[in-house]
């Protein structure tokens, strides 16, 4: 490639880019996972996300966060939030493509799952914020299931492939969105702190009072809500409007100031009275809501996968263009070590977020009790170091909003914080491993089919097995990234091109390493093909 031909020195604008064409993790990850079938449904939603228009709306959704309107001229309460144009357009097309509830009816092992997640994951790189409610939308169908009468009467509107903004009642809807309303000021990740109370009524529905601290996409049809019934913590179904179309006492106090996440609203919401359905047993609330949390983890880990990858995109394609010194920056070899160690973390990434999917299309609970809040873990920690660095290589560009890459670093940090941050998230690997042993056996089976490949992935493997006997609480985050790296390792060595493996595990597993800033890669990687392997073309 060129540099631009107008003397500035200055890449061409990415918009009209195939995000497809240049992820062959992706696209290998979908066939190996079963979900080869979709790809040309999925080159047509690439072809929309990479498009000049579909990155508009992106960035406009972002500069024009949602407005807050608790009341209207007359006084009287209205609670709803103003959205953007561009955001209605982000939801209009995730839902019309199905990514949000739409595999739940699909056979066990089709692929469904992991096509929804390539989607998923596709979106990702286009605008975050709107993510959120698509994927508590997905959450939610499989937390539904527990009560029968209630997934009858609400997983149809959740599965339709229509977006209805509004407040309608749920049952007039073509269309429906759900949400979770989970953590309060005194508690935070601490569920049993709930102090939001749940009282019978004498028509078995409740009344629930009290203040969530946190709930986002506060303008969905249905709210999965955590509050103290007099059995103990209960999830309680909340609609935004009740059956004969009157809003339901859930009124929005202020809406956050968030670092990124800003075309999505998060909101505190007081509710006065809301009436709402039990879901599952009084007493089992934290149990129930926890199967919506492993969903949207998953989701998290996509996520950070996707924006991985456009960070990546953003950087390979600026260096691809971009000349210093008499030479394109893609050609010089600390540069091309940089977006190489980069391409790294995203092929790696990618691939154990399609494993994960794969593993929800094959019902392979004890791997996803353990695997999923490890990867959770460091993928999402690792986004924004590498966003950070993608940021860096289009140097004081990068740096400017107009650039895009501000937005991105801004919403890195958002995944590991959702669904339990670092600390909550590596507990939890802690708790599956002591408590369900069969989880580390599902995992270790896992890391071990690439035994024998690699001595140095085999040294680690070993490391991994001294670290799970010692399950002390201060090495659990040491433990979740061992796992991690080692499925990551294992997916490599067993799926990926020898160039992309032997360069992950020599940087990853050796003794003096791995370095934490990128460009650190041993001599014997092959940058420069690892850099070809991942840039848009032009």
């Amino acid at each position: 490639m060129a540099a631009s031909g107008d003397g500035r020195n200055q890449p061409p604008s990415l918009a009209g880019f195939d995000p497809l064409a240049c992820d062959p993790a992706l696209t290998d990850a979908v066939r190996r996972e079963g979900a080869g079938d979709a790809l040309p449904t999925l080159a047509s939603l690439a072809e929309l996300v990479g498009s000049a228009e579909a990155r508009e709306h992106a960035r406009l959704a972002d500069a024009h966060p949602p407005v807050l309107r608790t009341h209207d001229r007359y006084g009287q309460r209205v609670d709803d939030v103003e959205l953007h144009p561009s955001w209605h357009w982000l939801m209009r097309t995730s839902v019309g493509w199905g990514l949000h509830a739409t595999p739940w009816v699909a056979p066990a092992e089709s692929g469904a799952h992991v096509a929804r997640a390539a989607g998923f994951y596709l979106m990702n790189q286009l605008e975050n914020g709107h993510c959120c409610p698509i994927s508590m939308t997905y959450a939610a169908v499989p937390a539904l299931r527990l009560d029968p009468q209630l997934a009858e009467r609400f997983e149809p509107g959740l599965r339709a492939q229509h977006y209805e903004p509004g407040a309608a009642a749920p049952e007039a809807k073509a269309g429906l969105l759900a949400g979770m309303s989970m953590t309060e000021v005194q508690g935070g990740s601490d569920l049993r702190a709930v102090a939001t109370r749940a009282e019978r009524a004498s028509d078995g529905s409740y009344r629930v009072t009290g203040r969530k601290w946190f709930t986002s996409a506060p303008t969905s049809d249905l709210f999965l809500t955590l509050a103290l019934a007099p059995d103990g913590p209960t999830c309680i179904v909340v609609p935004r409007v009740l059956p004969d179309g009157s809003r339901n006492g859930m009124h929005l106090d202020r809406l956050k100031d968030k670092l990124g996440n800003r075309a999505n609203a998060s909101a505190e919401v007081e509710y006065a009275g809301a009436m709402g359905w039990r879901l599952g047993d009084e007493g089992r609330g934290i149990t129930t809501l926890l199967t919506m949390v492993t969903t949207t983890r998953l989701d998290c880990v996509i996520g950070s996968a996707g924006l991985i990858r456009i960070a990546l995109s953003e950087a390979a394609h600026h260096v691809s263009h971009r000349s210093a010194f008499g030479t394109r920056l893609a050609e010089k070899p600390l540069m091309q070590t940089v977006v190489a160690d980069l391409a790294l973390e995203s092929e790696a990434a990618t691939a154990l977020a399609m494993r994960l999917a794969g593993a929800v299309d094959r019902e392979e609970h004890d791997l996803l009790r353990l695997a999923l809040p490890a990867a959770k873990y460091l993928v999402c920690k690792r986004a924004p170091t590498v966003v950070a660095e993608a940021l860096e290589c289009l140097g004081g560009d990068g740096y400017v909003e107009d650039s895009g890459m501000p937005r991105l670093y801004r919403e890195a940090p958002l995944n590991s914080i959702w669904e339990g941050s670092g600390n909550v998230t590596a507990l939890d690997v802690l708790r599956a491993v002591t408590r369900e042993p069969e989880s580390a056996e599902a995992v270790l089976a896992e890391i071990d089919a690439a035994a024998g490949a690699d001595p140095w992935f085999d040294r680690g493997a070993q490391e991994l097995r001294t670290e799970l006997r010692s399950r002390e609480e201060r090495r659990a985050r040491r433990l979740a990234e061992m796992l991690a790296l080692c499925l990551q390792g294992s997916l490599l060595l067993r799926y990926a091109p020898d160039d992309v493996a032997s360069a992950f595990v020599s940087s990853r597993f050796l003794p003096d390493g791995p370095w934490r800033t990128a460009g650190t890669l041993p001599a014997e990687a092959h940058s420069a093909a690892l850099v070809e392997r991942v840039t848009p073309s032009s």
